[in-house]
């Protein structure tokens, strides 16, 4: 199989392999595996699932997720605007 590639994609692929001394085959074939889940459909979220729950702002209320639609009513979303 042959793969055409960014000039910058293939440095960083290259510097990848160098860093951890293994082949640049070794990393794609890495990097094709995580984009993948079980089932050979792309993962949305591979490449933040590391951020998730990673905000910890005092601001944001504990049950933001399970209550939007009460903090959005009460932030002013959704409401008549003036003209």
């Amino acid at each position: 199989m042959t793969l055409r590639l960014p000039d910058s994609l293939i440095s960083e692929i290259e510097a990848e392999a160098y860093r951890r001394r293994i082949s640049r085959s070794d990393v794609m074939r890495e990097r094709l595996e995580r984009g993948k889940t079980g089932d050979g459909e792309a993962d949305p979220l591979a490449d933040i699932r590391d951020l998730i729950g990673s905000v910890d702002d005092p601001a944001l209320p504990n049950d933001l997720s399970a209550r939007t639609k009460h903090y959005l009513r009460a932030w002013g979303y959704g409401g008549k605007r003036s003209r």
